[in-house]
């Protein structure tokens, strides 16, 4: 990552700027990189901007016949609540992150960063989940 991008995301971090913002000034560091040299793979040329679930069922067990979801959540909302972690007070991200182990979700919220939610949104871009099953099909992936 450059030296611009990680000022961009420390802004980011410390409130300076909107994630809007952030992402306007990261899309214009793009378009001034130079071409890559030859040989290198060149990058996707468009951010994900939402994270897909479809899921497709042909059990009709209920009686209601083939279904279907489709879930597009904004990549936006996702950065979004990473900051505003930032904003809970240290005694309740405790008790939340005891309340979560609990319950069998092992996320520990003040580990968690900006920086890390973009670095996951970059390999999220590179992947597709594909599920194929005699009743349903699932699909997860970043457009």
């Amino acid at each position: 990552m450059n030296e611009q991008r990680r000022q961009i995301l420390h802004m980011l971090a410390e409130g300076r700027i909107t994630a809007d913002e952030a992402e306007r000034l990261i899309d214009a560091l793009e378009r001034e990189q130079p071409e890559s040299p030859r040989g290198a793979t060149p990058r996707p040329k468009h951010r994900p901007k939402y994270l897909r679930v479809v899921v497709h069922s042909t059990d009709d067990a209920g009686g209601d016949g083939p279904s279907r979801v489709d879930i597009q959540i904004p990549l936006q909302l996702l950065r979004a609540g990473v900051r505003l972690t930032s904003l809970v007070p240290p005694q309740a991200l405790t008790r939340i992150n005891a309340e979560m182990h609990k319950s069998g979700v092992p996320i520990d919220l003040t580990e968690l960063k900006p920086q890390h939610l973009e670095e996951l949104v970059e390999q999220l871009d590179e992947v597709t989940i594909d599920v194929d099953d005699p009743d349903g099909q699932v699909r997860v992936f970043c457009e």
